[in-house]
Parts: structure tokens; sequence; C-alpha cells
């Protein structure tokens, strides 16, 4: 595949060559970028800041950074040193849930690891909660994907085939409760969850969740409307969740992924590239919609300010602020109001060519997120995504400024190609950053925890040079 087996390697790839294939890159621009610019151009009245001079794009920009809270000042990305690493009790992990709290769990074909959140990453306990000793479960239980509830002392599993939760008490490690998804009468699939919110996980009360399929977007309810509690022992069937709040849209929608903000509002991109904005009470009509640029969108963050987006395609990423101002001259999110013709052109994060080449052409990108904070005022300060062996680690700061270097000499569609690496021997499951909480003074963010199906390993930011665990671009 051409994927580098050690750090040595990827390091000795870092010299003159590059430099002579960032020139190519210059002159001449990948396919998909090409197909980008192109779908940009014909969309011209959708962004109508790619038709004006850079300055005015630009300006729209720092005019948003200017309305936020500034972050706390940030040079270029630190390097990173590894802190912890746990083996993996289980092959086959296919999801990370990071707790704000206690715990962090890797979820596997099997069962589930509970690890230690410390300011150093996380450490395994050596507690594992397995599937099969669960009579909700059978031995060929399918991929589910977790989700954190009630002050992280519970947790939802959806599976998809067959469809349904399984709410599990993490503090028993056993499963107290499992639904079905029903509407009108007929049974309906999901195939993505939620949190109400960037910080909902923590609220010991929450019972609500929101779910999405192609072309529904709803709210789930937990709550029995008849006050009875489940006795799975004598269940002979899930009972079915309560549908709070949704539509079920008829034609055109195409979601795949989505994502909340702090106050709840919701992120939702599609197959087409198209992003659309709701707010938390309004599920049924998006307040904005940006038009796609031609690839599928496979995963979506937001900012808990819910100032800044990044979505994630095959290729590229993609980075849009929502900052607008209204007829009346007020400052608004997309969120709040439809944007209109005041939408910003947006900015693409890639890999160069050559570290493209070494991540394989099978590897595509996944998962990039903003760094995690459950907090009004606080900012986030990297955007992390994986691709193949590949954790790639951008400067938001960085992202957002119109005056950095990357830029300098692009014309039309700005692309970031500044990051840090950090590099697995084996392909990465997924990688986050935790809560800002877990920050350490002197370190500029919270610890990165990349996990892959043999093991989880921790990074600290620091200011130390040479680390061998990550390579600058």
């Amino acid at each position: 595949m051409g994927s580098p087996h050690s750090q040595e390697d990827l390091e000795i790839c870092e010299s003159d060559e590059e430099e002579e294939l960032v020139d190519d890159r210059v002159k001449s621009p990948s396919s998909s970028l090409d197909e980008v610019e192109s779908k940009l151009r014909a969309l011209k009245l959708k962004y109508p800041s790619t038709e004006q001079a850079e300055a005015a794009d630009d300006s729209m920009w720092e005019e948003a950074d200017d309305i936020l809270l500034k972050s706390p000042q940030s040079a270029s990305p630190q390097d990173l040193t590894e802190e912890e690493e746990a083996a993996s009790e289980e092959e086959g992990i296919h999801s990370l849930a990071l707790g704000a709290l206690d715990n962090s769990f890797l979820v596997g074909d099997s069962g589930i690891q509970v690890f230690k959140n410390m300011r150093q990453g996380v450490q395994g306990t050596g507690v594992c909660v397995n599937f099969e000793e669960a009579a909700a479960y059978g031995s060929a239980a399918p991929k589910k994907k977790p989700l954190l509830m009630r002050a992280e002392t519970n947790m939802l599993l959806m599976s998809q085939n067959p469809g349904g939760i399984h709410q599990l008490d993490i503090e028993t490690g056993k499963v107290i409760s499992e639904w079905k998804f029903e509407k009108d009468g007929v049974d309906i699939s999901m195939s993505d969850i939620t949190n109400d919110g960037k910080a909902a996980q923590l609220d010991p009360s929450g019972s609500t969740f929101l779910g999405l399929d192609s072309n529904r977007l709803c709210r789930w309810d937990m709550r029995d409307p008849y006050g009875m509690v489940q006795d799975l022992a004598t269940a002979n069937a899930p009972p079915v969740l309560t549908w709070a709040q949704g539509h079920q849209f008829s034609r055109g929608t195409r979601f795949s992924c989505f994502a909340t903000t702090g106050d709840g509002s919701i992120v939702a991109g599609s197959f087409d590239g198209q992003i659309r904005l709701y707010s938390r009470d309004t599920l049924n009509k998006a307040k904005t919609a940006f038009p796609g640029l031609g690839a599928p969108l496979t995963h979506v963050d937001a900012t808990y300010d819910g100032k800044w987006i990044v979505g994630t395609t095959d290729t590229y990423l993609i980075v849009i602020s929502t900052l607008f101002t209204d007829k009346a001259g007020k400052t608004k999110t997309g969120f709040e109001g439809p944007m209109g013709n005041n939408m910003a052109a947006p900015r693409l994060l890639n890999l160069t060519p050559l570290h493209a080449h070494l991540a394989g052409s099978n590897n595509k990108f996944r998962n990039a997120q903003f760094s995690w904070v459950t907090e009004d005022g606080k900012q986030e300060r990297h955007v992390v995504a994986t691709v193949g062996k590949f954790s790639v680690i951008w400067n938001f700061q960085q992202v957002k400024d119109g005056s950095h270097e990357c830029y300098r000499e692009q014309e039309g569609l700005k692309k970031c190609y500044c990051y840090k690496i950090v590099l697995r021997n084996e392909s990465i499951v997924d990688s986050r950053f935790m809560n800002d909480n877990f920050a350490v003074s002197g370190s500029p963010e919270a610890p990165l925890v990349i996990a892959t199906p043999m093991k989880v390993s921790s990074f600290s930011l620091s200011s130390k040079r040479g680390s061998k665990q990550v390579t600058d671009h």
C-alpha cells in the first residue's frame, strides 16, 4: 500500500522530494480539488465571496474571529509526546467513546473496555463488560454505535441490524433496557444517533437523544409514556421509543451524518455534500443550507458556540464559518436564521501529495472533529482527523487566519496544508481530543487519544521538539 512502517521512514521521505511535490501541487492541484473549485465557481450565487476579491472573503472570516472571544495565544502546532499506552483486551475495536468525567470506553465486537480519564490521557483499568454475558446480545452481535448519557453512568448502544437501542448501566455492567424504533406503528431504522448537545451526556437526568437516517431527523424519548419500568426477564418484545419531535422528509435530504452544538442546534451532512443547519426546536426545516461541493459527507462536527463547522469527505475536510450579519445589522449564526447570500467561501484541509501517497490510495479521511469543550467562553484550538495509520492535526487558529503562509500564493478557494501527523503501526479506529477539563497547565490542549484495533494511546501537546511520534509539515 506504500504506507510507512516507522516514524524514521516518514522522516526520510520529508526531504527535497517533498518540496518538489509541493511545488507540483501549487502548479497542478489534484483532480479532486479541481472538481471542488469547478463546483464552487458554479455556485457563485450561493457563495458571493468567491466572485469578489479575496480580501472580501478574508474579511468575512476575520469578522467572525473578532466577534469570538479570542482563543489563548497559539503559535504553530506544538509537538506531541506519548504519555500513556494500553493494550486492548481484544481485537475488533471499532468505536471510541470519550467521557468528560471519570472514564472513557472502547467498544469492540464482544464487549466494552473501561479506561480511566487522567491528566496524562486514558489509562487501562482491566474492567471489561462482555456482551455475551448479557441476555440482550447474541454471540454474533453487530457493530454498535455508543452514546454516553445521564452523567456518563449509562451508555446507549445502537445496532443497525436489527435496528434498536440497548441501554447499559455502566456501574453494574448490565443491560437494563432495550428499545426499538417505531413511528405510527411501523418499525423504522436509524443510521446514526447523537446527544442533544455537546454537554448533554453530563446531564444526570437526560432521557432524550437525536436520531438520523437518510430522510428522517428526530428526537427520541426513553421515558415510558405509561410510567412502566421494563423488565428484561419477562418482556416478550422491546418497548417502543417515543418519537418526541422530528420530521420525516419525503425526498431530497439524503442525510449521512449529524452533530450538535452546545445549545442543541443541529448540523446535518448529506451524501450530495450539502450541509444543513437546524435550530434545536425546529427539525422540519433547515435555517440555512450550504450547497455541496460534489463529494459525499461522511462526518460533521460543530464548535460548542455553533460558529464553525468541519465536514469530512473521503479526500478533504471542509471548514465553514456560520456567522453573518442580518438586515438589522445583528450578528447571528446560520442556526438562528437564513444566511442567504451572506455565506463566506469555505476553506479546505488536505494532505500534501506526498503524505496522501504515503497514507495509501485506499485510505480515506474519517471523523474530523474539533477539540472538545463543554463550557461557554472556551474555544476549540485544533481539528483532528484520521486517514489510514495517520492521525492528522490542524491548528484551528491558523486555518482561520487569512494571512497564514499556506494561503499566500493561492488563488480561489483557500486550502491549508499545515498540520501535524501522528503515525501508528496499524490503521487507526478513531482519534479525538479529551475534554478541555483535562488540559494540564502549560499545555495548549487536552491529551489526544488514538485508538487502534490493538491498543489505545494518549499524546500531550507540549513545547518539546523532536518527538518520535509526530512529524511536522
